[in-house]
């Protein structure tokens, strides 16, 4: 593993004492101002947004996410709901507001899996993305927009709950953005303790269903795609500047537990809610403790509530 220069970005022990992104001559905009703009935007959003208020979902996917924002950069508070929606998709307003799609926790097969996804939403968050984005458009004097763009899941997930135009000038900046959080987002599920590489593998399975069933993946996804260039510079930062673990979680009971009790939920809401009763749209509770599929994730069959670990077989090589 190279040198790493300490307190850099690439410094991943370093996280929490990191400014990146702060207010400077690439940020016009404090941190009480990005949470003030987060806060009327979350109003707006959730003004016409049906959530999940089960307390026994909603609480394990704040304290999941609570943790890695404690392993991040990020110096605000998060608020952390579920959204009722089908689309696989995650969002994260400035100032740390932030909503997890049910579709997103449903599709996910591991915990690993949506802890990367939110792991990345965070980065976008603790990088300044929203303030960044803003600055720039102050730079080249495109006049006040009423929303920013940031592009990917975060600027597209605020475009579609709030129905905003946003200007396409700012599209492309979005690259860059999301080449950085995914570069800090793998560092943050690093330290929160998970697999890195379920990172990249959930983008891929959703790549595929995209093509199985498209309109399941918001556009956030669909339009912004982990490319083969990003999914290689992801795996080149796993091997450069993650020092190996013997372990790390990858699932566990809880998650399944959880993702049944959310089918569940949906499934009932589907049926009392749905405007054709004799056609329900069923979820499948495919990961619950009693489906055998479960056992493709823990194939141990444990169903304890200890997670289930596995060691990166290639940690040593970088692969």
């Amino acid at each position: 593993m190279e040198t790493i220069k300490p307190g850099s970005r690439d410094d991943v022990s370093a996280v929490g004492n990191r400014d990146i992104g702060a207010r400077g001559m690439g940020n016009w905009y404090s941190t009480d101002s990005e949470i003030r703009m987060g806060r009327q935007y979350a109003s707006e959003i959730e003004k016409s947004t049906k959530f999940i208020t089960d307390p026994v979902v909603t609480e394990y996917v704040n304290r999941i996410g609570q943790n890695i924002v404690k392993n991040s950069d990020c110096k605000v508070p998060f608020t952390i709901k579920v959204i009722d929606s089908d689309e696989i998709n995650a969002m994260a307003l400035p100032g740390g507001f932030f909503y997890v799609n049910s579709g997103l926790i449903l599709n996910a097969d591991e915990e690993a899996e949506m802890a990367g996804v939110m792991a990345h939403e965070t980065a976008h968050v603790c990088a300044h993305h929203a303030a960044r984005q803003m600055t720039r458009a102050n730079y080249a004097q495109l006049g006040t927009i009423p929303l920013i763009f940031i592009g990917g899941w975060t600027g597209y997930g605020i475009y579609e709950a709030a129905n905003i135009a946003i200007p396409l000038t700012f599209l492309h900046f979005s690259r860059e953005f999301e080449a950085e959080a995914d570069y800090l987002g793998v560092q943050y599920m690093y330290r929160a303790g998970y697999d890195p590489q379920a990172f990249i593998s959930f983008f891929e399975k959703i790549q595929a269903l995209e093509k199985r069933k498209p309109g399941a993946v918001a556009r956030a996804f669909s339009d912004h795609p982990q490319t083969p260039d990003r999914i290689g510079h992801s795996q080149d930062e796993i091997a450069r500047i993650l020092p190996a673990k013997d372990e790390y979680t990858v699932t566990t009971s809880e998650f399944d537990d959880v993702k049944a009790r959310l089918a569940r939920i949906e499934n009932k809401r589907r049926l009392t809610d749905s405007k054709d009763p004799k056609k329900p749209s069923l979820r499948k509770a495919s990961q619950s403790k009693d489906d055998p599929s479960t056992q493709t994730n823990n194939p141990n069959g444990n169903t304890s509530d200890q997670p289930t670990l596995h060691r990166r077989e290639d940690s040593k090589d970088g692969n």
